[in-house]
């Protein structure tokens, strides 16, 4: 993690009391960090672009409910690198109007992916409740407070049932105690990346397949494999305007300063229709 004593400005999607916020602060700290929210994850990044913010935080995946899909696609089409990543425990409760009651809700206001992570909740305890998505968790809450609907609730964090004076009617109803979001910590190109233990450094990068014939991903997977690399993850995102072609995303095990792995993308570069890296970074330590 960072260790400047200097206070960043951090760019997250969503209103105060989000769990992007609650990601900023368990990353930095208090002391070191301003979160500045922003509406969409487009204008987190073109934000972080332009320098009007120091860092820029984004949920990339969720242990239920899977990848963020149009924050793969952002860190493609944007220059910034990921230089940091955290797994932060996600607990969501449903939060009402001071005096409200369960038996009363007839709307559950929540983020996609917060109402993904609750659906068992909501499937038996709210049947009869209409579920409407919002653009995020925080901005459901704040939505809810100035309403003044007793019949309406929103699905968020305690932070913000704090931060607009909601009443916690439910506690803890994600469908899975083990409900974790990767959040990556982003910064400008010219930012360094770390240079710290290959054994505890993580990499990232995206690259499309030369032509899409038999054993061409077998291929490009194998340069890691002929040099003992572990590969974390592989994500697929379609590549817009090729239908049935493909860009790859990878994390694999070590820094970009390791030799391995420079032989390894010199290697997948050879066989690749292009490759590019999105950053080379500790492991993220999960915040619970």
């Amino acid at each position: 993690m960072e260790t400047a004593v200097q206070k960043y400005t951090v760019a997250f999607q969503g209103e105060l009391g989000a769990f992007s916020e609650e990601a900023i602060l368990a990353y930095f700290g208090e002391a070191q960090a301003d979160p500045v929210p922003l509406p969409t994850f487009e204008a987190v990044f073109e934000a972080l672009e332009r320098g009007e913010v120091d860092r820029a935080m984004i949920p990339i995946e969720n242990s239920l409910f899977g990848s963020v899909h149009v924050n793969y696609d952002l860190l493609r089409t944007h220059e910034v690198t990921i230089i940091g990543e955290l797994q932060l425990r996600i607990r969501h409760h449903l939060l009402g109007l001071p005096g409200s009651r369960l038996s009363q809700i007839r709307r559950v206001y929540s983020h996609p992916q917060a109402l993904g992570q609750c659906q068992t909740y909501l499937r038996t305890q709210l049947r009869h409740a209409e579920i409407i998505p919002a653009y995020d968790t925080a901005g459901a809450a704040r939505m809810v407070a100035e309403k003044g609907d007793p019949e309406a609730a929103a699905i968020a964090g305690a932070r913000a049932a704090a931060k607009y004076g909601l009443k916690i009617l439910a506690s803890g109803i994600e469908s899975h105690p083990q409900n974790y979001t990767r959040f990556l910590l982003l910064a400008r190109p010219q930012v360094k990346p770390p240079n710290g233990d290959p054994k505890t450094m993580k990499t990232s990068i995206v690259f499309a397949l030369r032509e899409n014939v038999p054993g061409a991903l077998f291929k490009s997977l194998a340069v890691f494999a002929l040099r003992d690399l572990d590969l974390y993850k592989i994500e697929s995102r379609p590549l817009i305007g090729m239908p049935g072609s493909y860009l790859f995303y990878l994390d694999v095990a070590g820094s970009i300063h390791d030799a391995a792995l420079q032989r390894a993308l010199d290697h997948l570069a050879e066989v690749a229709a292009f490759v590019r890296l999105l950053g080379s970074y500790p492991r993220g330590e999960r915040v619970d």
